[in-house]
């Protein structure tokens, strides 16, 4: 007869066993562009069809209120590649490098490198933006073995360009020079992700794909298959003509562009998930779409016609919740239950800390601002103190802005460069499309909540508001 004892311990080591015996999941992140939280069928796009998003969000969970990190993209991506939000990333805009490139991101804990530390392949395809050429803050410096698309996102707007970089190694595309069209970016940016996707699976070797497409961001160029085709005949003519060299190529309809490029981003959706299906390895695979901010209203783009923020207020460059609350669904078959939605909020910076606690690597998060919902991805439920924690975000450009989310509670600050900001108060709760503001009626929370705004924000050299060259701001 065994002692007690010894089979207890027997136990504990059984289950230690079956603990590390278990692999560690895949993970595939499809990023849009530009793509609003209303752009998607999920969310009630009703002229443009979504089918393969849709079926991803309805395998696993929809998140009604996930926020992108900022709304423009590279503070954005910074923020999701570091876990930090934009109170103390070191990119907090769009600061551009010339002839190529961005501001580089700081020697940091990076997603990319968080999955390199747990014996993963790491994988980026499509925009970086986070470093130039030669800035030794390239994809493949900060934590990625491969790398192929556009190390500028200016760049980026063109979906016919000359180049684009495997790693640090140039491409050249000659049936684009001069005008030429014969390779479309995105189809060949999103075969390279199939083939890393593919490569990896029979590698032995968990993997990250991070598909950073660049759809369906301006300008609204692409083949015009039978997808535009569709489109050209279904939707309200609209034509975009070039001002300028420096502007976005014209469009002869730019609502079945734009539409089309949607389309074509869900066919990418689908082909990925299908792969994955083929390979056998969707009970171990986590595959999460969303977008990099709201809508953009740029080369002929047009938000209000295909009601791209849905009920919010706001697009691109705003801080209300049309600028920054974006598309979210999550899916890992057998893991997470299907048809789930939640309103619970969570924001880009708390991806690092959840897939931190997912493969392992807690230690790794130490010192980011997010918060890990891996527990919550399996049907846990939330304490009042994650559900109320403080959100927050600015943005360098338009005068400068500043929003935090407590709770129900949204406070905006516009006009910040110029030391007295103006705020406003709503309550997303009784009015999500922030149509009143509450701050006449409320000062005293007005004023909590701004002293809680500038507690969780460190001033910037880089990017600093206007005010901070001379004093500190204070509420009106």
């Amino acid at each position: 007869m065994i002692p007690k004892a010894s089979l207890l311990v027997l136990a504990s080591a059984t289950s230690l066993t079956a603990q590390i015996k278990r692999p560690l999941p895949n993970v595939v992140f499809i990023l849009a562009d530009d793509l609003g939280y209303g752009d998607v069928g999920f969310n009630g796009q009703r002229h443009v069809r979504t089918p393969n998003i849709d079926d991803l969000a309805h395998r696993g969970l929809q998140m009604t209120d996930f926020y992108a990190g900022c709304s423009v993209s590279a503070p954005s991506r910074a923020s999701l590649m570091t876990g930090m939000h934009t109170g103390h990333t070191q990119v907090r805009g769009n600061h551009e490098i010339q002839p190529e490139g961005q501001a580089p991101m700081a020697d940091r804990m990076t997603l990319g490198r968080l999955f390199q530390r747990a014996g993963y392949r790491t994988g980026i395809f499509g925009k970086w933006g986070l470093g130039y050429p030669g800035s030794g803050a390239e994809a493949t410096d900060r934590g990625f073995d491969e790398f192929f698309g556009y190390n500028c996102q200016r760049l980026a707007h063109s979906y016919y360009p000359d180049h684009l970089w495997r790693g640090k190694e140039r491409v050249d595309f000659a049936a684009n020079k001069d005008g030429g069209k014969g390779v479309y970016s995105a189809d060949t940016i999103h075969r390279e992700a199939l083939r890393f996707i593919e490569q990896s699976a029979g590698s032995g070797k968990p993997f990250f794909a991070l598909l950073t497409y660049t759809l369906p961001h301006a300008e609204l160029n692409l083949p015009h298959d039978a997808v535009y085709e569709y489109y050209e005949g279904k939707l309200t003519p609209r034509e975009y003509k070039q001002r300028a060299s420096w502007d976005y190529e014209s469009s002869p309809n730019a609502h079945a562009s734009f539409a089309a490029m949607v389309e074509r981003l869900d066919r990418y959706t689908g082909e990925v998930t299908a792969l994955i299906r083929r390979l056998g390895i969707e009970d171990n695979t986590i595959i999460i779409f969303t977008s990099d901010n709201g809508p953009h209203r740029e080369g002929g783009a047009n938000p209000e016609y295909f009601d791209s923020n849905g009920i919010f207020r706001g697009i691109k460059r705003d801080v209300y919740e049309g600028g920054i609350r974006v598309p979210m669904a999550i899916a890992w078959k057998g893991q997470i239950a299907a048809g789930r939605r939640s309103d619970a909020p969570f924001a880009f910076w708390d991806f690092l800390p959840t897939f931190a606690e997912l493969i392992g690597q807690r230690g790794a998060a130490q010192g980011s601002d997010g918060q890990s919902f891996a527990s919550f991805l399996k049907g846990r439920p939330l304490t009042k103190r994650s559900l109320e924690r403080p959100l927050y975000w600015e943005f360098h450009e338009d005068g400068g802005k500043m929003a935090l989310r407590q709770g129900p509670w949204k406070l905006v600050a516009l006009q910040v460069d110029g030391g007295q900001p103006k705020l406003e108060l709503y309550n997303l709760k009784e009015d999500p499309s922030e149509t009143k503001d509450l701050s006449q009626e409320q000062p005293e929370r007005v004023e909590r909540l701004y002293k809680q705004m500038h507690s969780m924000r460190t001033p910037s050299k880089a990017f600093p508001f206007k005010y901070e060259h001379t004093a500190e701001a204070h509420p009106r």
